[in-house]
């Protein structure tokens, strides 16, 4: 891979500055795509962006920025994105930095902005080369996810359709699904998760397989599946269901029937019952009938050992003496039957025979 540092003036950057929708953000005399289509949205926050006009400002070095240098000869940043919108931004009037904006202040202090130089390698390689160098120098500032390094090399209009959906401040993602799902668009974990769940965990394959397609309606035709299976199955929304594995259930069960009513009420038993001591595992619950995901209230060590001077050390089910530390406590009656965990419904097992006996 080629690369070569150069010093650009601010002035030369923010020459045709431009931030539509349509065409996405551009400078340096519209030879430079400041946000390529794998990159996040601004993300700075104010104290962000005046920390890097203050730098600036004191003719302080900024971080080395770096572009990559396309076919067309035109180039991408590939780091340094939000300082540059910064910059730019504070240049073309968006934002004032003490209450001062760039055409308020004196014509000297201007030229300084505009003649600061900032220091970017110029990168020219193949697109496996970039995602390299690109991981490479993501150290510092706002560090890239998973996704969005995923997205610099399966860059193209699959991409850009599926970002639509699930990348952008209130998309349609973050619509229908923000009470189930835990992150954010922007940083791409709407679209990482959805990702996650039509690949079945093997997210690069799949975008591999459908980057050069015209749309990504795959994707999203499946990804509303799964938010209208949740609801289907679980109407009655709780604060527990948010960032549960629902893509892997819909993939498992979606061809299961189930009883919305049967389902709600047992939903309504389990939140009220105190030997369930993760709310969240009911939904894992009710779709595999195991009880492990319950996590029912453990013995104490107290009861167990009023258990083990009960039995006298002697295992209820073998008849055989073992240490308390050999030992495990067990339900008389099952939770499942009604059983509670106190110390009445205590037992102890030996390790073997409790083992066993859980395995049944």
């Amino acid at each position: 891979m080629k690369i070569e540092l150069k010093e650009i003036p601010i002035k030369e950057v923010v020459k045709n500055y431009s931030d539509t929708a349509e065409e996405g953000v551009s400078g340096y005399g519209g030879l430079l795509n400041i946000r390529p289509k794998y990159q996040r949205e601004f993300v700075y926050k104010d104290k962000q962006r005046e920390a890097v006009i203050d730098t600036v400002r004191k003719d302080f070095p900024l971080n080395v920025m770096y572009w990559v240098k396309n076919e067309d000869d035109n180039y991408e940043v590939l780091d340094g994105q939000q300082r540059t919108i910064s910059i730019c931004e504070y240049v073309t009037g968006k934002f004032s930095v003490n209450y001062q904006y760039f055409h308020n202040l004196e014509v000297e202090e201007q030229e300084q902005i505009l003649n600061y130089k900032l220091m970017v390698y110029f990168c020219e390689g193949t697109t496996r080369e970039k995602l390299d160098w690109f991981k490479t120098i993501n150290i510092a500032g706002e560090k890239l996810t998973n996704q969005e390094l995923r997205n610099a090399v399966y860059t193209g209009e699959w991409l850009n359709d599926a970002k639509k959906y699930f990348s952008k401040t209130n998309c349609p993602a973050w619509n229908i699904a923000k009470d189930y799902i835990n992150g954010s668009p922007i940083r791409q974990d709407y679209l990482e998760t959805s990702l996650y769940w039509i690949s079945e965990g093997n997210i690069d394959n799949y975008m591999a397989l459908n980057q050069h397609n015209a749309n990504a309606n795959e994707l999203w035709l499946y990804f509303t599946s799964v938010i209208n299976w949740i609801k289907t199955i679980f109407p009655s929304y709780r604060k527990e269901m948010k960032g549960l594995k629902w893509g892997e259930f819909y993939n498992e069960f979606k061809n299961e029937v189930y009883n919305g009513k049967t389902i709600e009420s047992t939903i309504q038993n389990l939140m009220s019952d105190e030997e369930v001591t993760n709310k969240k595992g009911i939904y894992q619950y009710i779709l595999t009938t195991n009880e492990k995901y319950l996590n029912i209230r453990s013995f104490s060590n107290k009861q167990k050992r009023e258990a083990f001077e009960r039995q006298k050390g002697i295992c209820s089910k073998c008849s055989k003496t073992f240490t308390i530390d050999e030992m495990e406590a067990d339900h008389i009656t099952p939770w499942s039957e009604g059983g509670s965990t106190d110390s009445d419904n205590c037992q102890l097992l030996c390790k073997n025979c409790n083992r066993t006996k859980s395995s049944k």
